[in-house]
């Protein structure tokens, strides 16, 4: 493995075991910052805690966005026996929550607990084959008591993540939790690093934005306030090279390339301006980077609130295709990470051509 791509990884595997659900992504702008800010001109968290890190420059300036924020959990109840009840934060399947191991984020600190289940040994025929649903999920932390929780931190508000930690697999693969988007978050803070001694015209500004999981929301306030001339968003992908998925529903793969979105959501959510496609193909291509297009139906990223602030923001979205999205063992491969950030820095460079 190349010393840049251990690098990569070794910052992949620091974002991907910090914790920060949507709305609560302080400890993950906190690691972002440290990595960032001595390779920019100026940082700073904005109203709605965007982190903004700019390297100024001219015209034109390009808004590059990764959110920071991942699916979890937030206890809404604590019964008298001490059992946490709990509300979902983001798009989960409920069966990937079953039998998880989840840190709970108090005041006091971490606090350890499982999801449990009724264990198959006393289910009926016919409980097996049900799904079980969240609202009927609990959370153990080992408290006999409602007291006993509170005592420990644990009431409702608090928030809770998967306990996951990043591994490696073969071909040069890992996995681990949160890659959606703290892959995307490795890529623009190594992009960053890479250009900060580069003579460059335009201004480049890297948002990591907060409450994507959620509605797109930083995504929608920080470019409002940047109102940049043209965005990227970076983001995972589904690819459809694993059983359980069909080449008609996602023909991407993993270790093909970066992913250029053409369209997501069929185009309820963002329909790559033209003239955004074409930089970023055009890029790939002068710089011999492999690259896969994606037309999708369902899903979007904060490309599509970009693109609709003020009077319209020409957007596009640059993807790491990723395995088993939204859940504690999400997968992707090292080398499209690398060919990642260097389609975003060739970007950077070519961006004035287009713009």
């Amino acid at each position: 493995m190349k010393e840049e791509t251990k690098k990569l990884k070794a910052l992949l595997e620091k974002l991907s075991n910090a914790h920060g659900i949507a709305g609560y992504e302080g400890s993950v702008r906190a690691i972002i910052k440290k990595e960032i800010e001595s390779y920019v001109d100026e940082v700073k968290t904005d109203t709605f805690g965007n982190l903004i890190a700019i390297k100024k420059g001219k015209s034109p300036s390009v808004m590059i966005a990764a959110h920071m924020d991942e699916i979890g959990l937030m206890a809404k109840y604590v019964d008298d026996e001490g059992f946490v009840r709990f509300a979902k934060v983001g798009g989960w399947f409920d069966q990937t929550l079953v039998n998880q191991r989840v840190l709970l984020h108090t005041k006091k600190g971490d606090v350890a607990g499982v999801i449990g289940s009724k264990p198959v040994h006393v289910m009926e025929n016919e409980e097996k084959k049900k799904a079980i649903e969240a609202k009927d999920m609990f959370i153990d932390v080992g408290a006999s008591s409602r007291d006993e929780a509170t005592a420990m931190g644990v009431e409702p508000g608090v928030t809770a993540s998967i306990d996951q930690k990043l591994v490696g697999l073969a071909n040069d693969t890992v996995t681990g939790k949160a890659f959606d988007d703290r892959a995307g978050g490795a890529v623009l803070i190594t992009a960053m690093q890479r250009i900060a001694n580069i003579s460059l015209k335009p201004t480049v500004i890297a948002v990591f934005t907060v409450q994507e999981e959620v509605g797109l929301k930083g995504a929608r306030t920080s470019a409002f306030g940047l109102n940049p001339d043209v965005a990227v968003a970076i983001d995972a992908c589904i690819p459809g090279d694993h059983p359980g998925i069909k080449k008609t529903d996602s023909a991407i793969q993993v270790g093909k390339g970066p992913v250029i979105t053409v369209m997501d959501a069929g185009g309820r959510g963002v329909i790559t301006h033209p003239r955004v496609l074409e930089w970023l193909c055009e890029t790939a291509k002068a710089k011999g980077i492999p690259y896969q297009m994606d037309v999708t139906e369902r899903g979007t990223t904060d490309a599509s609130a970009i693109s609709l602030t003020r009077e319209g923001i020409p957007s596009g979205v640059i993807s790491v295709a990723t395995r088993y999205i939204h859940t504690p063992v999400e997968m992707l491969s090292l080398p499209d990470l690398e060919k990642s950030v260097e389609l975003v820095v060739e970007a950077i460079k070519s961006v004035g051509g287009y713009f």
